[in-house]
């Protein structure tokens, strides 16, 4: 049994019931109280419940305007019905059973009147419209919440869910881990000045979490999780009952006084390790907003806004899929993928870091003048991929060993000029740099919500710090290129054009469904007579390896952590790269490729090398190619410093201070106001900071630039 309000009728006047019997047969019941009389009870609709070992629901909810009912149950799944049939029915069949007169009602004995129940054969018995199969697992649906036009449910997996509702199907958008041991959760409370409680038992306390400080607001002992339980808030009291050995208990705390008081709040729990910005959302009435997206060592990924009038970072969102750290993440825009003004934006995102886990999520972000940050973020989860996925569904792995289990993305960049039209669907490719010494690319088929690996190579054979992906046009084509960089000092320069290639080949033989391109090696398990070690090693799939680079450079005498490449207004690259050692190194490419067709091979060749030994004291964790001749650097000595580059030199230009610590990267961006050009960078680590000034190639005769 469970009871859900009804859209537009007062709680205390009326309510459903709903009622799970045999053979997963759910009614409805409407329940109208009536003061001096007894409750008036009429059947309002059967609903079929998925078959299942226990078939029963556990909470349930009315979507307003829809005309629809959602539903979870114990096997974990959400339900959605249609409630507009039954209730025609129901009042077809009402008017039959008492002959077209009012229903008649028991006066003291509170048993329900018989005709509710006998004749309920009279309503059709629906099934679901949409099913989310084990949605939360197989330990149950604790709560159906309806806010803001989304649906949010909870479960004792240890997640909540937001979802919508598209054409009359359940989508799940995105899903939210509010804190680490809080499993049993068991409902969502929304507050009026806009925070998010969890509420849940956590060991054998009942906690009330706030997702807006990210921290427990009340922790009461009760001995462990309770089923039947309420808790209510006010600013009186905080009152907590539930039934324990069949006793009622009370708990009643009076609110105390705050000792503490925020001065500015974290964006993160541990250090920021990655930030990128999507772009400028314009409000009217308001300063323009510029949209970032962090990473961090706490596992979660942060969309916030940052505005220079305020000189505030206000969270828009907070994405929590990560089971790691997240090292690294990448945007893919496109022609049909951005917008600005009153469309705002919208980008494909991806995250990346520990235990080989890549996730891929649509922004939406638009101006919203009555948040509170005055611009509104949507994220919708699209796909996830790891590494050792397939190693979970294996039988027996407790008697093998796991092979790399610890691999890392240290990078990610997404090839540019791959949404091919010729296509059903549109899709994308991404390059992963890997600790295991590998550089590896992935395809999205985003229509599909599926991304899969397609190729990777071992070359290196050290762990890969840095990727980053260009296209190289001319007049006969393009051809999609790859620079890597790893922990020995090198770089190397890889065409993938190849591997592009035999990917889209593969979608047209699969009929624009995307398929793995890996095959597994079982077939030697059984031609040689191998240990158990070794079955674990053979059976990891097997995917299709890149082409040898086309040239590889020793830039550095140890890691590379920083990478970018600029076109210049010639048709060559600039590439720029610092290093472990304090390093930066910047070489000039020329694309050439090979006589007759344009299938011919392409031919990489390095025209211009400077290098600046100790140009910072520290890594150089941070490098921008602003402009060609105009190159800015930022090193963990929180130093960020302009350069120019002329034949055989790097000259400094100026040099500016920052207050982040252990600077994890740096992103760039220009922005052109009253006719000059501004340069905006932001930085991240034990912090983040956002610096804006103008530059020039050539050295001011007194005063640095800004």
């Amino acid at each position: 049994l469970s009871w859900a309000p009804r859209p537009g009728v007062p709680p205390d006047t009326a309510a459903a019931l709903l009622a799970s019997g045999p053979d997963g047969e759910m009614l409805w019941l409407d329940v109208t109280h009536r003061p001096g009389q007894a409750p008036w009870v009429q059947l309002m609709g059967r609903y079929l419940l998925p078959p299942c070992k226990q078939r029963w629901h556990t909470c349930a909810a009315f979507l307003p305007q829809e005309g629809l009912l959602v539903c979870g149950d114990r096997r974990g799944s959400l339900l959605l019905f249609s409630c507009n049939s039954s209730s025609e029915c129901a009042a077809k069949s009402t008017s039959i059973v008492n002959g077209g007169s009012d229903p008649v009602v028991e006066d003291s004995s509170n048993e329900l009147e018989p005709s509710c129940l006998l004749h309920k054969e009279a309503l059709p018995l629906e099934s679901p419209l949409s099913v989310l199969f084990g949605l939360h697992g197989k330990t149950g649906v604790t709560s159906v919440t309806i806010h803001g036009g989304y649906i949010y449910s909870t479960g004792r997996d240890g997640v909540y869910r937001q979802l919508r509702l598209q054409d009359q199907q359940l989508e799940v958008l995105q899903k939210h881990r509010p804190c680490k041991g809080l499993q049993w959760i068991e409902e969502l409370r929304f507050t009026s000045d806009g925070d998010l409680l969890v509420l849940g038992f956590h060991a054998d306390n009942f906690v009330v979490w706030s997702t807006r400080i990210g921290e427990n607001i009340h922790c009461i002992p009760c001995g462990g999780g309770h089923r039947s339980w309420s808790y209510c808030s006010s600013p009186l009291a905080e009152m907590f009952a539930f039934i324990k050995s069949g006793d009622v208990m009370l708990y009643h705390c009076e609110p105390e006084p705050c000792e503490q008081q925020v001065l500015l709040a974290s964006l993160h729990g541990r250090e920021i390790t990655c930030v990128r910005r999507l772009g400028a959302v314009e409000v009217p009435g308001h300063a323009t907003f510029n949209v970032f997206v962090t990473g961090s060592e706490d596992t979660t990924a942060c969309v916030l806004v940052l505005s220079e009038n305020s000189r505030a970072a206000v969270p828009l969102a907070r994405i929590s899929d990560h089971i790691s750290s997240v090292r690294t993440l990448a945007f893919a825009t496109g022609p049909g993928d951005e917008g600005f003004g009153d469309e705002g934006l919208s980008a494909l995102l991806f995250t990346a870091g520990g235990r080989a886990q890549i996730e891929c999520y649509r922004l939406l972000c638009t101006g919203d003048t009555a948040s509170e940050s005055t611009v509104a973020c949507q994220v919708i989860h699209v796909a996830s991929h790891r590494l050792d996925k397939h190693w979970e569904q294996k039988k027996n792995r407790h008697k093998l060993i796991k092979m790399d289990p610890e691999t890392r993305y240290m990078s990610l960049s997404v090839v540019p000029g791959t949404s091919t039209k010729q296509l059903p669907r549109p899709w994308k490719f991404l390059a992963a740099a890997c600790s295991d010494g590998s550089v590896r690319i992935f395809g999205l088929l985003e229509a599909a919500r599926k991304l899969v690996l397609v190729a990777e190579s071992f070359y290196h054979q050290r762990c890969v710090l840095k990727v980053e992906a260009f296209l190289h046009t001319w007049a006969g084509g393009e051809r999609h290129l790859l620079c890597s960089a790893a922990t020995d000092g090198s770089i190397a320069f890889w065409d993938i054009t190849g591997a592009i290639t035999d990917a889209v080949d593969a979608l047209h033989q699969a009929e624009g469904e995307m398929q793995p391109l890996g095959e597994c090696c079982c077939l030697a398990v059984l031609l040689l007579p191998l240990t158990k070690v070794s079955v674990a090693f053979l059976t990891e799939p097997v995917y299709p390896a890149l082409d040898a680079p086309l040239v590889t450079i020793m830039a550095h005498s140890c890691g590379v952590n920083s990478l970018h490449i600029r076109e210049t207004p010639e048709g060559r690259y600039l590439v720029a790269s610092g290093s472990d050692d304090g390093s930066i190194h910047v070489c000039l490419l020329e694309v050439a490729l090979g006589r007759g067709e344009a299938i011919a091979g392409t031919c990489l060749q390095v025209l211009e090398r400077v290098s600046r030994p100790c140009a910072h004291a520290a890594h150089v964790t941070g490098i921008r190619v602003l402009q060609p001749g105009l190159l800015l650097s930022a090193s963990v000595d929180q130093r960020l410093t302009l350069w120019n580059q002329r034949p055989g030199e790097l000259v400094p230009l100026s040099t500016t201070f920052f207050h982040v610590p252990d600077l994890a990267e740096l992103d760039c961006w220009e922005v052109e106001a009253g006719g000059e050009l501004w340069y905006y960078c932001v930085l991240c680590g034990q912090g983040l900071e956002m610096l804006c000034g103008t530059a020039s190639s050539k050295p001011p005769p007194q005063e640095a630039p800004q």
